[in-house]
């Protein structure tokens, strides 16, 4: 394929955006060339600068999760788009997805809309630590929450591939409050909480990981978690920026059947616009002003465009009772096609897979944290990934990233990608 004109627009993107993009996975870095610059996309595609057609693993890193371009929720933004962009003030349009959101998840009551995944966990940490009146908190290595300062610690996904898991600019003192754990090892968690006897305010987690591949909890991890946390007086963030209605209608707290007393929520909430949420019970969430004494504020919160978005979004996941079993179904076929091509090739992986999520690891150890993750081949990941883009093929340019499947996709989408496969692992 030629990238004639994607090279050509990030030649002229890094003369005015610090390295040609504005999040730094987009620029290739850990996989070398030239980022492809998109101009629009549909259903389970992308169509670039240059004209090709991609078959999008990314989606976005998550949201689209019915496929680009999803009619409702176009149609919902530009007919309110017509009305006005942004008050900052209340509309009708905030409480009706709120109540929507606290009928399809467990175990909250109340939400409140931020602009993005990282405003969300920040500010479930800072409501963590108001409500404990705590300062300290845990994060596991290799999980990602936003670039909030307190979780630049050992970050996954963007931060690990730049090499700079302690970023520049965050103080040692924001360092020295965060607690970094094993992701899987609770008694790595149990050895923190007797090392700061009520000093921990919150555990913050990806209960299924997203940002060094996709890792699922081992069995018994998060309920341990819980426990460990009603010992100690200290809250459970589940980080759902990634999982939350993609993986069920209720996040993870439904599919595992633990409780998290705080929940972060962006991508598939807001339908393809910038929006995220924290939500929590009532005697949590009352902390926050202007009931309580803990601040947050943003004047494009609840902003109008990105609320119809949103809404239209959940509305189709509440209403469609089969949408989770067809993700479930489309990401097993495309695994179990991965499998049959590399090992016919004899190269060696691990596949991890929970719902829609789906990561290929270069190396025979089981990945279940952040120091597995980091045993991939990278070298092999790379001509992995060049490959199967020259062949139509867009998958994360990272090997800390999940894949994303849309429901867009089809069963010859499928087939394709996995036939794509079998002829780039010839290569490897």
């Amino acid at each position: 394929m030629l990238y004639q004109r994607s090279s050509q627009l990030f030649a002229e993107a890094i003369k005015v955006i610090p390295g040609g993009v504005n999040s730094p996975v987009r620029a290739f870095k850990a996989v070398g060339g030239t980022p492809v610059f998109i101009k629009e996309a549909k259903g389970a595609y992308l169509y670039d600068e240059d004209d090709n057609r991609l078959i999008d693993y990314i989606n976005s890193w998550g949201p689209m999760i019915l496929g680009h371009a999803y009619e409702p929720v176009v149609d919902a933004v530009i007919e309110r788009a017509k009305k006005g962009t942004s008050f900052g003030t209340p509309t009708a349009l905030e409480t009706k997805i709120a109540a929507l959101a606290v009928n399809m998840v467990p175990n909250i009551d109340k939400i409140r809309f931020v602009n993005s995944g990282t405003e969300a966990c920040m500010s479930a940490i800072r409501l963590a630590r108001g409500y404990t009146k705590r300062d300290k908190i845990i994060k596991f290595a290799g999980c990602y929450h936003g670039h909030s300062d307190s979780f630049l610690i050992q970050a996954g996904s963007g931060a690990v591939t730049f090499g700079t898991p302690n970023s520049p600019g965050v103080t040692q003192g924001t360092a020295q409050d965060t607690l970094l754990a094993n992701y899987n090892d609770l008694d790595n968690v149990a050895a923190l909480f007797k090392a700061n006897p009520n000093g921990i305010a919150a555990i913050i987690i990806e209960p299924v990981a997203g940002n060094m591949g996709c890792i699922p909890p081992a069995e018994g991890f998060l309920k341990g978690l819980r426990q460990l946390c009603d010992a100690n007086g200290t809250l459970l963030i589940f980080d759902e920026v990634m999982t939350g209605f993609r993986l069920a209608k209720g996040g993870t707290q439904e599919l595992f059947d633990v409780k998290a007393d705080i929940v972060t929520f962006g991508k598939v909430i807001g339908g393809g616009l910038p929006v995220g949420a924290f939500a929590g019970r009532n005697e949590i969430m009352d902390y926050l002003a202007p009931l309580g004494s803990v601040y947050q504020a943003g004047t494009l919160s609840g902003n109008p465009l990105a609320m119809a978005a949103g809404f239209e979004m959940l509305k189709a996941l509440n209403d469609d009772i089969t949408v989770y079993e067809r993700l479930a179904q489309k990401t097993a076929y495309l695994e179990q096609g991965i499998r049959e091509k590399l090992n016919a090739a004899n190269v060696v992986y691990t596949i991890n897979r929970i719902g829609s999520m789906i990561s290929v690891h270069f190396d025979a150890t089981p990945v279940t944290d952040f120091k597995t993750a980091a045993n991939g081949d990278n070298a092999t990941f790379k001509k992995f990934f060049h490959g199967l883009l020259e062949e139509g093929v867009y998958i994360a340019p990272s090997a800390y990233e999940t894949w994303f499947i849309t429901d867009a996709l089809t069963y010859d989408d499928l087939d394709y990608t996995i036939q794509a496969v079998g002829k780039v692992a010839k290569t490897l």
